[in-house]
């Protein structure tokens, strides 16, 4: 058998419908480290947004930005950042059509705008504060990531508009805007391509619709029981939903845990 890695997902996958860790969670992540498995966070999440959640779990690798900034026991394995150009082209157009914007560092976000509804909405969700408003934010600092914030019958004009541009719908009022090529399923590829790992040793668990890519891509992908379908259809194995401890119990079954 090969080096084992895992990647989890963290928003109803590591954290429950409260936004907690779950005791079975932590025990799990402990084990899978004291039998010497990688673990990995992939998230969509920024690096900023995830690091008590490293250090609740001892974990020192991670997939952020949906796949654009790859970290392996804390030095950076890969980072894509969205072209600034491309970014000043969604800007105009998401202004004319009064849809604002959050983008994303390594370090901090800003937003569009000084206030909005989509916004606190959207951010509130991950227990976030609405971001101050930095308009040249995105001429400042590498982005990685841009929340665009209108309703999921909007978004097809966008990816029309904007088709070296990937958007993925988080919430029914955002949606995360990479680049083309960007997924969890990318980043994990140049995760496993730099530490020269085999695919047959991979595993991954989510729930989300930018889980997807992530849980057909690795040799064993689980979604969780409240998982979107389509996430349900293109996995291994379904577990139970994340409050009923279904990290854990997927993992045992998969005799990753005992």
């Amino acid at each position: 058998m090969g080096q084992k890695v895992v990647f989890l997902d963290i928003d109803g996958t590591i954290l429950n419908h409260d936004k907690q860790i779950p005791v079975a969670t932590k025990e799990a992540v402990k084990q899978l480290h004291d039998s010497g498995v990688i673990v990995s966070i992939a998230t969509g999440r920024a690096p900023f947004m995830f690091q008590d959640i490293l250090k609740e779990l001892n974990i020192q690798s991670y997939i952020s930005f949906n796949g654009q900034y790859a970290v392996y026991n804390g030095e950076v394995v890969y980072q894509h950042p969205i072209d600034s150009e491309q970014i000043e082209e969604l800007t105009a157009y998401s202004v004319n059509h009064q849809h604002p914007l959050v983008y994303q560092s390594i370090d901090d976000m800003k937003s569009s705008v000084s206030n909005h509804p989509h916004i606190e909405q959207g951010i509130g969700s991950l227990k976030r504060s609405h971001p101050l408003e930095d308009t040249e934010y995105y001429k400042k600092q590498e982005i990685f990531q841009v929340l665009l914030f209108n309703e999921e019958k909007e978004q097809k004009v966008y990816e029309e508009v904007f088709q070296q541009l990937k958007f993925v719908r988080w919430h029914p009022v955002s949606c995360d805007v990479m680049p083309k090529i960007g997924s969890k399923a990318h980043g994990i590829e140049k995760f496993i391509e730099a530490l020269d790992l085999n695919w047959e040793d991979t595993y991954a668990f989510g729930d989300g619709l930018n889980d997807l890519e992530m849980i057909s891509k690795v040799h064993t992908g689980v979604a969780m029981g409240n998982s979107v379908q389509e996430v349900k259809k293109a996995a291994t194995l379904v577990t139970d939903d994340v409050d009923q401890n279904g990290l854990s119990n997927a993992m045992r079954k998969l005799s990753l845990i005992k």
